[in-house]
């Protein structure tokens, strides 16, 4: 049997690619659909939609509130200085896979006692966040802070945010087959300014 060491660059690349795949079977398995299907209702009724992750997270987090923008929802990313304040009627949607990290739990406590909802996507339903949380979506993904071989070989969280990115396009593939609009329609919001 080849060790990373005595392969090619090209097959241990092939393989590196094979595991990403199927640790994204093995996770897809263990996604309650159910509860991603539970963000729908709220985003579609929400006045506007924050979007917040820290660090790899949080760029999964402004790729999903892109993606959103496109499809027409009004859209802020939390910690941009054009954010207004989030009010009654909004939605918090947060990633974060350890659902501890101080600033998001903050802000969903601050999203809470403003009267706005508060959905997340998460590895951990017994975290502050997913307490908080009106709807949680539970991906089940080592936590940066763990290395848990048996659930993931790669490093640090990266099978959280990949899943970040596949979840949030699920969800806004959905959408955008509910809502009807052309992708022509969606190209109108693409961003011009490049």
């Amino acid at each position: 049997m080849q060790t990373p060491e005595t392969m090619s660059s090209e097959a241990a690349l092939a393989d590196a690619t094979a595991l990403i795949y199927r640790e994204h079977e093995h996770l897809r398995q263990g996604v309650a659909f159910e509860q991603l299907a539970g963000l729908i209702a709220p985003l579609e009724r929400a006045q506007r939609i924050f979007l917040m992750g820290m660090g790899r997270s949080g760029f999964m987090m402004q790729a999903l509130g892109m993606r959103l923008m496109h499809l027409g929802f009004n859209v802020h990313i939390v910690g941009e200085t054009t954010a207004p304040a989030i009010t009654k009627g909004d939605v918090l949607l947060a990633g974060s896979g350890s659902g501890s990290t101080t600033s998001i739990v903050n802000a969903a406590k601050t999203a809470k006692r403003e009267g706005a909802a508060v959905l997340c996507f998460t590895t951990n339903m017994e975290s502050l966040l997913a307490d908080l949380a009106d709807a949680v979506v539970v991906l089940p993904a080592a936590q940066k802070n763990k290395q848990e071989a048996d659930v993931s070989q790669q490093y640090a969280g990266s099978l959280f945010e990949q899943a970040l990115l596949i979840y949030g396009d699920a969800l806004v593939q959905l959408l955008w087959n509910k809502g009807g609009k052309t992708a022509d329609q969606l190209w109108q919001r693409h961003a011009n300014l490049e």
